[in-house]
């Protein structure tokens, strides 16, 4: 009969310690792709007037404020990177990135710390942005520690495509092939 209650005993233990494992691996997985330079969450809302687009960004935090300071981070990264897909109901082109580059953020990483900082030269190029206190649908709590926030943004596209070309970062459009 002690034979089996330590059995039994033993087989919680190891079921317990499964669950335990599952759970903070989720939790470890959720963080890397919130936390991602990759995981921008985009949609082109409409044409802009000339040089600018209008874009949904949803940015994650573990405030409101910090989420929506994200998404202006990652709404400006996503002009630079990867460009911004076509929206709009059609009436809005695919925008290609301003870099090509895959690694343009790793091999000028001291140019963008001091770009994206908290209040840095990022946010010249963020013209509009409906950062109120986001309703409904436009706010989601993620879970106990996060925030997903959806926030549109007008982004200064060719002015943001001089700055780079100013700081050697991307060709200028009248360069050569």
């Amino acid at each position: 009969m002690k034979k089996i209650k330590n059995i039994t005993s033993l087989l919680v233990v190891v079921v317990l310690f499964a669950v335990n494992c599952s759970a903070q691996s989720k939790n470890k997985v959720r963080k890397l792709e919130y936390n991602s330079t990759y995981n921008y969450e985009v949609a082109t809302v409409a044409v802009g007037v000339d040089g600018t687009k209008l874009i949904k960004v949803w940015g994650y935090g573990k405030k409101v404020e910090d989420a929506i300071r994200k998404a202006k981070q990652d709404a400006v990264a996503c002009a630079i990177s990867r460009g911004f897909p076509a929206g709009a109901g059609g009436r809005a082109a695919a925008t290609p990135a301003i870099v090509t580059d895959s690694d343009v953020f790793t091999k000028n990483e001291a140019y963008f710390t001091t770009f994206f900082e908290p209040g840095g030269k990022y946010l010249q190029y963020v013209n509009l942005s409906t950062d109120a206190p986001p309703s409904g649908a436009d706010r989601v709590k993620v879970n106990k520690k996060t925030y997903k926030v959806g926030v549109t943004i007008s982004i200064a596209f060719n002015e943001l495509r001089k700055e780079m070309e100013k700081e050697g970062i991307a060709r200028s459009l009248d360069s050569g092939f």
